[in-house]
């Protein structure tokens, strides 16, 4: 969530900081602004609402100077407003501020006796009149900065430039994801990859507790102490072109038409067909301590929590062993039982979830192992898990996460078999087996996704429904919660998902001619079963949509529309259901004129609790 963009050079700054903060519209935001210093003048501009009213304004009355700041907000301290958007201003210092100040009323309160006055609602609008507190006392910019981050509490990530020290703009992050980009005598920061891809491959990746002083001639990193730190550059094989739309209406819609590819290339140079094995390269612990694990936690938010669930069959079924499944944010909470032989997986799109991220030191803290899943290199959770199993989707632009959750279930599948084969529950055949109908995963997909026209016409039919209800039994009943999630993101229609069992437990009630109801009913050891629920919603007048495998056409009679995937074996199959999840919410939401990439309230990537 949020949005940071600076930057430091000989070109006007303002072009390169929209550009940028366009970008990284796909995190969610309420608010724009920026800030460009030129002859010892600030001009800040901001307003409510999308980047294009800021990028209004700045027609009228533009911009100009060779340093700049930017940012998109989304509201946490203060309602969205202009009065509330970022960039912030006291004194010659401007800051923009991702993350929540926790003790931004005792620091508040402080400064108002000191003499500051505010003009805003926002947690941020502090750290502006702190540095400006501190540089009285030291002169000094890099100083007054530097001490102000050790007075706030809670998590950020900064860049603040100051009128009297008009060479430097000074960044820094706790908590909350920023990285620098280095080009030729120019120098960029923001919170995301995709805001510098246009410019620079070449970016470094702030630590916690670290922060980085730019000028046109160089950078130099320090931690809060003050003392200087030596950083590597990595180079970035993403394509701007990557993070286009590439004549997709949606970028949603792209992303769910990639998923072949994303799968394809999370797969290679991991699977071992001819040994019966899977190679995770960097997954950061030995065959001896995988052996000696008792137990297992899976911790995610949202889609990526889906995900676990799926996974939490493909461990206990592969490789016997007990999984728990938290959600991140009540993981940390509830004081987990965390043993030296435990191992604790972390599920992170971005590798920046703030609650994944606590779950992340809590398990840690307790003397666990880790271990994340992830699709951004050098994230927060990459960076701090002792292994990693990468997800490679490539950058994911749609806030309703498509392609980055198969990914994810393909590698914990691979998590799965490697586990099974190291604790001697695999056979190399059995492996191989497994590998074997993994590898022809993107073709199934790539089938799967022809159903795109017929599912188009379903939901031309279901649009105008209020209530969505979702059921699905064993490793399907994930995917039913992820169905309803997707439809309740981004067409704001009510929907649940439930174990199809427990429909008689309540949910029953719900069941009128009104109602859709979707059931994921694949021929399974639990086909029967989920059959007899149907026809328990058929009897009450429900309206239903089934997801059958292969040529199935049992249900034909039974059902008021039938959408087929291919038959694939039943561990793999949630990849290929989860398609007409994903598109079945898309083409709903498109014929309702929601906002798909966008949704209200939503963000990308949530960095704070």
């Amino acid at each position: 969530m949020c949005g940071i963009v600076g930057y430091i050079g000989q070109q006007q700054a303002s072009p390169i900081i929209i550009d940028g903060l366009r970008r990284l519209e796909y995190r969610g935001y309420d608010s724009a602004g920026i800030c460009t210093l030129e002859n010892g003048e600030l001009q800040i501009y901001r307003a409510e609402g999308k980047l294009i009213n800021l990028e209004n304004i700045l027609r009228e009355t533009p911009a100009t100077g060779s340093r700049g700041i930017g940012h998109t907000r989304w509201a946490t301290h203060g309602k969205p407003s202009e009065i509330n958007a970022h960039p912030h201003k006291a004194g010659d210092f401007v800051v923009v501020h991702n993350g929540i100040i926790e003790n931004y009323l005792k620091l508040k309160e402080m400064l108002q006796a000191a003499g500051h006055n505010f003009s805003s609602e926002t947690d941020t609008e502090i750290i502006a009149h702190l540095v400006e507190e501190n540089y009285k006392g030291s002169g000094d910019f890099e100083t007054a900065v530097r001490k102000t981050l050790n007075e706030v509490q809670g998590a950020y990530a900064v860049a603040i430039i100051c009128r009297q020290e008009p060479d430097k703009l000074i960044a820094a992050k706790l908590g909350s994801p920023l990285v620098v980009g280095q080009g030729q005598g120019e120098y960029f920061v923001a919170s995301d990859i995709p805001a510098m891809l246009s410019h620079t491959r070449e970016m470094i990746f702030l630590e916690d507790g670290e922060m980085v002083v730019f000028t046109e001639q160089e950078m130099r990193f320090t931690d809060l102490a003050g003392d200087e730190l030596q950083k590597q550059s990595k180079t970035i094989t993403w394509s701007p072109l990557m993070a286009e739309k590439g004549g997709y209406k949606h970028f949603m819609l792209k992303e769910i038409y990639e998923q072949p590819r994303a799968v394809a290339d999370t797969i290679a140079g991991r699977l071992q067909a001819e040994e019966g094995d899977i190679y995770l390269e960097d997954i950061g612990l030995s065959d001896e301590q995988l052996q000696q694990l008792d137990k297992i936690f899976i911790i995610a938010c949202g889609t990526s929590w889906h995900a676990g669930l799926v996974g939490k069959f493909y461990i206990e079924k592969l490789a016997r062993v007990p999984v728990e499944i938290d959600i991140a944010s009540e993981f940390r909470y509830r004081d987990p039982i965390v043993g030296e032989n435990s191992l604790t997986v972390l599920i992170s799109q971005s590798g920046e979830t703030a609650d994944t991220l606590a779950g992340l030191r809590e398990a840690k803290g307790k003397g666990g192992k880790t271990l994340c899943v992830c699709n951004v290199v050098d994230s927060s959770i990459a960076r701090e898990s002792d292994g990693v199993i990468y997800t490679h989707a490539g950058p994911e632009i749609g806030v309703a996460s498509t392609k980055a959750f198969t990914t994810q279930l393909v590698a914990l599948y691979q998590l799965a078999l490697k586990l099974g084969r190291v604790r001697g529950l695999l056979t190399a055949d059995q492996c191989r087996e497994q590998v074997e109908a993994l590898l022809t995963l993107p073709r199934k997909l790539e089938e799967a996704l022809e159903i795109d026209g017929h599912v188009e016409e379903i939901s031309r039919e279901f649009m105008n429904a209020r209530d969505f209800l979702y059921l699905g039994r064993g490793n399907q009943y994930p995917i039913a919660l992820e169905g309803a999630l997707k439809l309740k993101e981004i067409s704001y229609i009510h929907a649940e998902g439930y174990p199809a069992g427990e429909m008689k437990h309540g949910p029953i009630a719900l069941i009128d001619e009104q109602l859709p109801v979707v059931v994921l009913v694949p021929r399974n050891d639990t086909y029967e079963k989920v059959v007899s629920n149907l026809e328990e919603v058929k009897a009450r007048g429900g309206k239903v949509i089934a997801v059958v495998s292969g040529d199935d056409s049992e249900l034909i009679d039974k059902v008021d529309a039938i959408i087929r995937v291919p038959e694939i074996n039943d561990d793999l199959m949630p990849l290929l259901t989860s398609i007409p999840m994903q598109l079945l919410a898309y083409h709903v939401a498109v014929f309702k004129g929601t906002d798909v990439d966008q949704p209200r309230n939503l963000a990308k990537s949530v960095t704070v609790e």
